[in-house]
């Protein structure tokens, strides 16, 4: 058994705007991914057969799949509803294919193509092998090629990077077309729903006690949209019109340095 298992599902080629960037910037999460200070990991990226993928390091491997692109991705005309929902099974699915090639692992975190994690993770689910799993509060948004960060303490409500979840709490299907729509959007496809689903089953997740993740903004290639940080957290109405809020922002500014690199950023910073 694995005790945990990081799980990468990469879009559609037809579905990203400028592959080229995403391989980039699928590189630098594979080699946050590999920086883990502990060895009992390993991760599986889900991606289109024929997919140009960056070189990966011992303990990746890649999850081929046949899936066609997702015709919603970017279709401004259709609803939020009908977005988001075409978005959660496109993710889901590949997750699941994921999950069922690692059946076998005691945790699953599923990483966002573009996002950084900590490289103590693997570690510290190593030393709490009977936990239900945690939610990632503490994490960093960081501005795409910038040197600035901003800590943010509800990162789960910001970034699918977020959760670590034991395995057996997804009670996963035995095949992979045994799953229904609402169990890979619901379990799978997002990060918002299962921490309250696995909560009324009694098996709440518990807040990861140290910054966890580095959630990626600003670039032309992320499907949220979310802005740069100056314009989300401090140059927006509401910001300005909260002044409070905007001090605290201020005050939780920190500068991309070694410290960060070395924990985040992959092995080539120790």
């Amino acid at each position: 058994m694995t005790m945990l298992t990081f799980l990468i599902p990469v879009r559609h080629p037809d579905n990203s705007p400028d592959w080229s960037r995403l391989k980039a910037n699928l590189a630098q999460t594979i080699a946050s991914i590999a920086g883990q200070n502990h060895d009992d990991w390993r991760a599986v990226i889900i991606a289109n057969e024929g997919s140009d993928l960056p070189p990966l390091p011992d303990r990746f491997e890649v999850e081929a799949v046949d899936f066609s692109p997702n015709v919603l991705h970017d279709r401004n005309s259709a609803s939020t509803d009908d977005v988001l929902d075409a978005f959660r099974i496109d993710k889901g699915r590949r997750v699941l294919k994921g999950m069922l090639r690692a059946r076998d692992s005691r945790f699953f975190m599923i990483v966002d193509d573009d996002d950084f994690v900590s490289a103590r993770l693997a570690r510290f689910v190593a030393d709490h092998p009977d936990a239900n799993g945690w939610k990632v509060d503490l994490g960093y948004v960081w501005d795409d090629g910038g040197k600035l960060l901003l800590q943010h303490d509800e990162f789960n409500r910001l970034c699918g990077t977020s959760l670590i979840i034991r395995a057996d709490l997804y009670d996963l299907p035995q095949r992979f077309e045994d799953a229904s729509p609402d169990y890979i959007k619901d379990m799978l496809g997002g990060h918002r729903r299962i921490a309250d689903i696995v909560a009324r089953q009694h098996q709440p997740l518990a807040p990861l006690p140290f910054r966890g993740a580095i959630y990626r903004v600003g670039h032309s290639g992320s499907h949220s949209k979310t802005p740069r940080i100056l314009r989300k957290y401090f140059l927006n109405p509401e910001s300005i019109r909260r002044p409070l809020q905007w001090l605290r922002n201020l005050g939780r500014i920190r500068i991309v340095g070694e410290d960060i690199r070395r924990e985040f950023h992959g092995p080539q910073h120790r």
